[in-house]
């Protein structure tokens, strides 16, 4: 195994945000890690739920993007559409996430993980089922791109068509836009 963390193969600002690092990723496997500080807590002062839920979903994400059948080293995105956790153990100090793909279909990925505390303690576990995307943020960067082209020609040809629409008050013999005489 690798020493250091690796890049991630997206970018995800939230687990940017928690601080996670990717320390392993292939042949249907993956690990990750995070070292705990303030605002990871919760009340008790243990790890958040919401964190150890956050390292298994993208631990078994992981994993399931490690084995795509055309042979790329990362296969496309997954999103989580099924998940189950289990947490036995409060969960102190810094935390390694194990995530492993059990089955795959050509659209889905059926995973599993575990979160391990300092002391080597398995503190959660889930299991979970995330859908094959192709390339989902560039689709919706073609999205908005085409939403933003089309709101301006439906602004330039409205200004062109109803000058009430821009400001300008209708003219006295000239119906308001949409209604009927």
């Amino acid at each position: 195994m690798r020493q250091g963390p690796l890049h991630f193969p997206a970018r995800i600002p939230f687990v940017e945000e928690m601080g996670l690092e990717l320390w392993h990723a292939g042949d249907g496997t993956s690990e990750l890690r995070v070292d705990l500080d303030e605002a990871h807590l919760n009340s008790w002062e243990v790890a958040h739920g919401g964190v150890l839920m956050t390292l298994l979903d993208v631990a078994m994400a992981q994993a399931a993007r490690t084995m795509h059948r055309d042979g790329e080293k990362f296969g496309p995105s997954v999103a989580t559409i099924e998940m189950k956790t289990t947490f036995m153990h409060p969960a102190e100090g810094p935390l390694k996430a194990r995530g492993k793909l059990l089955h795959r279909t050509p659209s889905l990925a059926f995973c599993e993980a575990s979160v391990f505390d300092g002391e080597n303690r398995m503190c959660a576990h889930g299991t979970g089922t995330f859908k094959y995307l192709r390339a989902l943020g560039q689709r919706r960067s073609h999205e908005r791109s085409h939403e933003a082209s089309a709101a301006a020609q439906a602004t330039s040809t409205t200004a062109a068509t109803a000058p009430e629409a821009a400001g300008a008050a209708p003219a006295a013999d000239t119906p308001p836009t949409g209604s009927r005489p």
